[in-house]
């Protein structure tokens, strides 16, 4: 976003807190930093986007201890520039207080510093109040480029119809801004069908990101994968990416189960998008698979009428080849540098193996939401959800299903 001279809006919808504090309270009991930033703090082989965000995020704790966690809002207003404008909203009283606060001191200190703005007008704005509601008064911004960071708990399952409904909107009033959407991959059903809908937005482009660092438990509990999905990535984003995952595979992962997947495409109508997991093949749907698939209800991989894979006489009627395990840690692949929400920087969610084989991992975001820490929890504070893997309730065509 920088490397162009107009100004742009940074709108983060859910800015919780700004800055956190590793050493005390809820943070310090469950210490979910010690799975994302924790391992990362120390480490002098970093690549340069994991590297610059570091050093950033210790510039916070020059003591060199790790106290202090930085969010979103906190990370978006170091790498902004003067003349850009950060809008903030966080419906929570407390830590719509907080983040106040927070802001309040930063200007105190540069002010002490003899720093003035040059330039007009108020950059840093915070409200408390719905973001989702925030973005119909906001966008387009007038210089007709901005960033929006969506990131809820998701607590309330009713969270995904709420980022889908708000997205519909903002594409019809801003078609043109880059949104970035941060989610946990879950046993729920709203979770493991939520990025196959986000494809199905009016969206040009879009690049959807995930991160697996273990193997999720048998009950379903707990956060081992989580996502970013965005939409009108920017060009530089997935060279960034495909620097990053690997490492971030390497270093967070747990067991051999951890991996990352990379998917790119354009707005889903009936067009197949391509599929780049970590060993680096594209994969492609066959036919009309995406609309038959489980996530659209119909709970079979073949189309109405159509003879299982392999029969004589079937056009392409050769068998599958059976789903390729993606390898872990080390692999080629990819890497993320949008800012993610909260301390997630390389937290993940659990991963739900999908019906070719593919493991449904997680993504991160290098900047994470407030210190939510990182980790094998989700968003800090917020528990995370797990329950059994329901299963869509559509017709099913009778006969052998396709492998």
């Amino acid at each position: 976003m920088n490397q162009k001279d107009t100004a742009y809006t940074y709108i983060d919808t859910h800015s919780g807190a700004g800055v956190y504090a590793l050493d005390g309270g809820y943070a310090s009991k469950n210490a979910e930093y010690e799975t994302g930033i924790g391992p990362l703090w120390e480490r002098n082989d970093l690549p340069k986007p994991l590297a610059d965000y570091v050093k950033l995020i210790k510039e916070l704790n020059p003591s060199g201890k790790m106290r202090y966690y930085p969010g979103s809002p906190y990370c978006a207003d170091k790498v902004m520039r003067e003349h850009d404008k950060l809008r903030l909203f966080e419906l929570h009283p407390a830590d719509s207080k907080i983040l106040a606060d927070n802001f309040r001191k930063v200007e105190a200190h540069a002010a002490a510093q003899g720093e003035r703005p040059s330039a007009r007008g108020r950059r840093v704005l915070i409200e408390r109040g719905d973001g989702f509601h925030a973005l119909k008064t906001l966008l387009p911004p007038p210089s007709r480029r901005a960033l929006v960071l969506i990131d809820p708990p998701y607590e309330d399952k009713q969270d995904y119809r709420k980022v889908r409904d708000a997205l519909d909107d903002a594409l019809v009033r801003f078609p043109s801004g880059i949104y970035a959407i941060w989610y946990p991959v879950l046993q729920r059903m709203e979770s493991r069908q939520f990025a196959d809908k986000l494809k199905r937005l009016a969206a040009k482009e879009w690049l959807n990101v995930t991160l697996t660092i273990t193997t999720p438990g048998p009950d379903g509990f707990g956060l081992h994968s989580s996502g970013m999905f965005i939409i009108n990535p920017p060009y530089t984003l997935e060279p960034t990416l495909r620097q990053v995952m690997p490492y971030l595979v390497q270093v967070l992962g747990k067991n051999a189960d951890a991996t990352y997947v990379i998917e790119k495409g354009t707005q889903v109508t009936g067009t197949a998008s391509a599929r780049t997991g970590a060993n680096g093949a594209v994969r492609m749907p066959v036919g009309n698979a995406r609309k038959a698939s489980p996530t659209a209800g119909t709970g079979s991989l073949r189309l109405p009428g159509q003879a299982p894979a392999g029969t004589p006489g079937q056009a392409g009627g050769a068998p599958r080849a059976p789903a390729v395990k993606r390898p872990g840690a080390g692999s080629a692949g990819s890497a993320v540098g949008l800012a993610g929400k909260s301390g997630r920087p390389a937290g993940a969610a659990t991963g739900v193996a999908g019906k070719s084989g593919r493991p449904a991992g997680a993504a991160t975001g290098v900047a994470g939401k407030s210190a939510r820490p990182t980790g094998a929890a989700g968003k800090s504070g917020r528990p995370t959800e797990g329950g059994s893997s329901a299963r869509p309730t559509g017709p099913r065509n009778s006969g052998p299903r396709r492998p």
